[in-house]
């Protein structure tokens, strides 16, 4: 058999077990399936260097399929590529439980770099693994020792590009210059509601140029020789590289070229007819063995020579640069530890808001964690977050702080590319009603369990004179409703260390921490170690308590107020900080009990901000339900009754 008929039969086979998967499920996306094959058959038989017996080989080339409905044609490309994907989990693909859901899953899936679907956020967050990879290989590789010299591949489609994630990521990446950094464009001007052209006509060359990108173009996307000859000209450029690759999209079947192959199963009888136009005349399922041995010697044997080539180099590199060596192992092992002595410490009764102190506690971090790097949405002077070293830019990529610009929905992507990659550790900080330009990113870290790091400033209406806009009500809940998220809301300097600790020593649980614009005194009884248990005591007017109030953040000095002052009309009451529910929902019941007595029911919960996350741990709350206003600070806690002389009428009028 001709080595064109042989690759033609592994294109044929990687289309067909991707439709068959669809059809057995009765769901799925044949379109990308049967557009798309030949270029990830070319990308990874000619180009990748991975090792499928191990997917975490660091050096490894990132494979990111951002169109993330394709999933069918990923997971026959990496069952034929050797990774432990049975034929058994190709027919189950969508099933409960399975090794093949509908979009891939990251820690799901072996391969699989992360969890994609939502378009754009593959681009985005390839963009952070590629700025990790920059990042890595100028602090480390030396001359004829380059030992970080992997690429990020992309696969995206129409859809992709017109999310404002991708546009705010691809402009960042841009400016950056990001090398080894490959997006493939599968270019079929067919979306799910027909043309693409009835709702987009932009220049991609144009607007990718103006960006800084190269852009490299493939007329044929069966043209396997083309595209190889375009993805090494991308491979040899020293900034991000767009590769529009014009395909037909569910290529072979009756539908090809239109919207009704996009997300449907072709069925029986048009797959019949699709077998015949590609010349395929086996059954479901059934590969033949020259495909396999194809597959195994271009992609398998390849890569692991790749890896072993690379193992050996690394062996000189030690040999040669054994301090560098030594600080490799200690990046990517996490060889370092906090010295806590020299953390910020205040005084009791000493004012200063959260955001610098946690500005301070970053500072001392960004100095015994060497490999930290992030930086705020174009607020570092509003947020105190700020990496070390200089900025990260074209000419200074040793630097650790990011100037992500206004492009919030992106920094939080970015953010969790650069932890996927590993070695690195990211984080990032804004305003925190401008979390809602996150929450996407942040909700996709908490799917993939990826201990992101996000920091939020001015976290309640003592924003002031900005008004509502500015001003957060909802965001609590929105956060605090997300599983597997940490949202951690420290009160004063001991508070702001536990969150710090908690957020940089996790090692599968994002945190979001929120601070405070204006000045919160340093409380007598909070408790570093006791508020990683997510909520504890911190008054207690009697044992013979009547009653709780439990608050946190900027609001918890209020609280105690409030319970002095119930003390001295003879009302004794307990008040509880709570900074994290998260972390209090992670304790024995012995210990909830012991914070938050079932028998003591008379209880109000203070936060300014929407009162539903409340209710779970009091009837009774005291939040603000309705938005803010634009006034100075001076006024907002009077304006919206968060005083001490009107607490305590609240809480003494609970029935």
């Amino acid at each position: 058999m001709a080595m064109n008929e042989l690759e033609q039969l592994n294109i044929s086979t990687l289309r067909m077990l991707g439709v068959d998967m669809i059809n057995k499920a009765k769901s799925g996306h044949p379109g990308i399936v049967l557009g798309a094959a030949p270029i990830v058959y070319t990308l990874f038989t000619r180009f990748i260097n991975i090792d499928p017996e191990n997917p975490d080989w660091w050096n490894r080339d990132r494979f990111i399929l951002s169109a993330g409905h394709g999933s069918a044609l990923l997971y026959a490309l990496y069952h034929l590529s050797g990774y432990e994907i049975s034929i058994e989990d190709l027919k189950n693909f969508r099933q409960l439980g399975s090794l093949t859901p509908g979009h891939p899953e990251y820690r799901h899936t072996p391969g699989v770099e992360m969890t994609t679907g939502p378009l754009g956020q593959g681009i985005a967050t390839a963009c952070g693994m590629a700025l990790a990879e920059n990042y890595l290989s100028n602090r480390f590789n030396r001359p004829r020792y380059k030992i970080a010299t992997h690429k990020t591949y992309v696969l995206c489609g129409d859809g992709d590009l017109q999310e404002g994630i991708a546009m705010e990521a691809c402009s960042l990446a841009g400016h950056l210059q990001l090398k080894n950094l490959v997006l493939l464009y599968d270019s079929n001007d067919i979306q799910l509601d027909g043309d693409v052209a009835l709702s987009n006509t932009e220049d991609v060359k144009a607007k990718f140029e103006a960006m800084k990108w190269a852009y490299l173009r493939v007329e044929d996307g069966n043209d396997i020789e083309e595209i190889a000859k375009q993805i090494e000209v991308a491979n040899a450029m020293e900034k991000p590289v767009i590769i529009e690759i014009k395909t037909i999209i569910g290529y072979g079947s009756p539908n090809q070229g239109t919207k009704d192959c996009h997300g449907a199963p072709l069925g029986d009888e048009k797959t019949a007819e699709l077998r015949e136009a590609l010349g395929y005349k086996l059954e479901p399922f059934v590969v033949k063995e020259e495909v396999y041995d194809f597959f195994h010697e271009n992609v398998l044997e390849r890569g692991i020579k790749a890896e072993v080539e690379w193992s050996h180099l690394l062996d000189e590199y030690k040999q040669k640069y054994p301090e560098a060596f030594k600080e490799y192992q200690d990046f990517f092992y996490g060889n370092y530890q906090i010295r806590e002595e020299k953390l910020p410490v205040f005084s009791v009764g000493e004012a200063e808001s959260t955001r610098k102190i946690l500005g301070k506690v970053l500072e001392h971090y960004s100095v015994d964690l060497p490999n930290i790097l992030g930086g705020s949405a174009d607020l570092t002077s509003s947020t105190f977050v700020k990496g070390a070293n200089g900025n990260f830019e074209v000419d200074t990529k040793d630097g650790r702080n990011i100037r992500f610009g206004v492009r919030e929905h992106a920094m939080g992507a970015i953010v969790n590319g650069i932890n996927l990659h590993g070695g690195v550790r990211g984080f990032c900080a804004g305003f925190f009603v401008f979390s809602d330009y996150l929450k996407p990113a942040i909700r996709q870290a908490a799917i993939m369990g990826v201990p992101s790091v996000f920091i939020f400033s001015h976290d309640s209406v003592c924003v002031g004179e900005d008004g509502p806009t500015h001003q957060p009500i909802e965001h609590f809940a929105m956060l605090r409703s997300i599983p597997n998220l940490n949202v951690f809301r420290p009160a004063d300097y001991k508070e702001v260390r536990a969150a710090m600790k908690y957020a940089f020593l996790s090692e599968n649980i994002p945190t979001v921490i929120t601070t405070s614009r204006q000045s919160l005194p340093t409380l007598e009884n909070t408790n570093e170690e006791r508020a990683l248990k997510g909520a504890y005591v911190v008054y207690e007017a009697s044992k013979n308590f009547d009653g709780i109030l439990i608050s946190c953040g900027s609001e918890l000095s209020i609280a105690i107020e409030v319970a002095e002052e119930l003390k001295n009309q003879n009302i004794n009451v307990r008040v509880v900080s709570m900074p994290s529910p998260f972390l209090f929902e992670m304790q024995t019941d012995e210990y909830k009990e012991s914070v938050l007595p079932a028998n003591k029911t008379r209880r109000l919960a203070i936060e300014m901000g929407a009162s539903m996350p409340w209710y779970k741990y009091s009837q009774n709350v005291y939040g603000i339900d309705r938005f803010g206003v634009s006034a100075p600070i001076k006024h907002i806690h009077s304006y919206f009754g968060f005083t001490k002389e009107n607490l305590v009428e609240v809480y003494k009028n609970i029935k």
